[in-house]
């Protein structure tokens, strides 16, 4: 998924600016007061065979801890192989609206009968995240959003949690299908509602939405689903600095500084870091440009120097499974 797209989903989500809360979501679940509390989330399993490569090199040789799968995608098979092998590994649903590259589409799982406006000229999904909100009424979202983790369910795989793909669920048109989806199937799904300072930091989050923010956020927790504090998803934006040779000891070295000073910004309390774990090839390098950031992303999560930083800071990190335990949790403590 291209971050810099997510811009679009904290526009929106602009609700999560300065939520001044006393006591963080963390805190509420259980984690101890000032700590910083993170998920390594990988986007796009499923979305080509090196993305699986790359999800799974992070997951399992590093310390990225959570992953969603892409379902109108084409290796999704292969991924399911690989999660019934590994049950305990943290995987949701990214719910995918938008199909954003020229040369490699995918398209609605939910038929255009029933949901044309989600499909443009060529049969696939809308380009953008602007098409989608133009095109397509929350009902047929809604449909598709069904659809996709009826899919993900018939692999006989549970998913952890779910998220939105280029963050299109979050535009006002559609987030609260999102959030009816969540509450009414149970699952957890991403949407930070806390301090949100890194949000707040990267966009310009216009005020007037931080209302919503808080009642949506309100509504998931008093549904009993966990939420975040906060949210990052700038990963695929950092390049090499200009003139560095492109190896892979710097593409690591760079993404992995990258992703130690965005932990020492982050403020206490539950923080969802995204990225995209690659291992490209040159049949990727036909897919899109950005073999060589989520290449990166991959080595960085597998750098036994980010590692050992988290661990020297005692920072937490947790995964979605634990959250919804946590939660659970909170939820009968309240009833006694």
């Amino acid at each position: 998924m291209k971050l810099f797209l997510y811009c679009l989903f904290l526009t929106t989500l602009s609700h999560l600016t300065s939520l001044a809360q006393t006591e963080t979501y963390a805190e509420k679940l259980g984690f101890p007061k000032g700590k910083k509390v993170v998920i390594f989330h990988v986007d796009d399993a499923g979305m080509s065979y090196e993305s699986n490569v790359g999800t799974m090199n992070a997951l399992d040789k590093g310390i990225a801890n959570s992953t969603s799968v892409m379902m109108p995608c084409g290796w999704v098979p292969q991924f399911f192989d690989y999660l019934k092998q590994h049950p305990t590994v943290d995987a949701g649903v990214h719910l995918t609206l938008t199909s954003e590259w020229n040369n490699y589409r995918w398209s609605p799982l939910v038929g255009r009968d029933k949901a044309p406006g989600l499909y443009d000229e060529q049969g696939a999904f809308w380009h953008s995240v602007a098409q989608v909100v133009e095109h397509a009424s929350a009902d047929e979202v809604e449909a598709e959003i069904r659809a996709q983790l009826a899919r993900y369910r018939a692999f006989g795989v549970q998913p952890t949690h779910m998220d939105s793909h280029m963050g299109t669920l979050f535009e006002p048109k559609f987030i609260m299908r999102y959030v009816k989806v969540a509450i009414e199937e149970k699952i957890p799904v991403l949407f930070p509602a806390g301090h949100a300072t890194l949000i707040f930091k990267a966009n310009n989050v216009p005020v007037q939405m931080q209302q919503l923010a808080q009642q949506v956020g309100k509504q998931l927790w008093d549904a009993g689903l966990p939420v975040l504090d906060d949210l990052d998803g700038t990963s695929y934006g950092w390049n090499l600095p200009t003139g560095t040779p492109v190896t892979d000891a710097n593409i690591q070295k760079n993404k992995t500084q990258k992703f130690i000073e965005l932990l020492n910004s982050a403020k206490p309390g539950l923080t969802y870091i995204i990225m995209h774990c690659t291992a490209p090839t040159p049949i990727f390098d036909q897919i899109s440009g950005s073999g060589q950031s989520r290449k990166g992303d991959m080595l960085a999560m597998m750098d036994p120097a980010l590692k050992a930083f988290v661990e020297k800071e005692g920072i937490i990190v947790t995964t979605w499974r634990e959250l919804m335990e946590r939660r659970k949790t909170k939820s009968e403590r309240a009833k006694e």
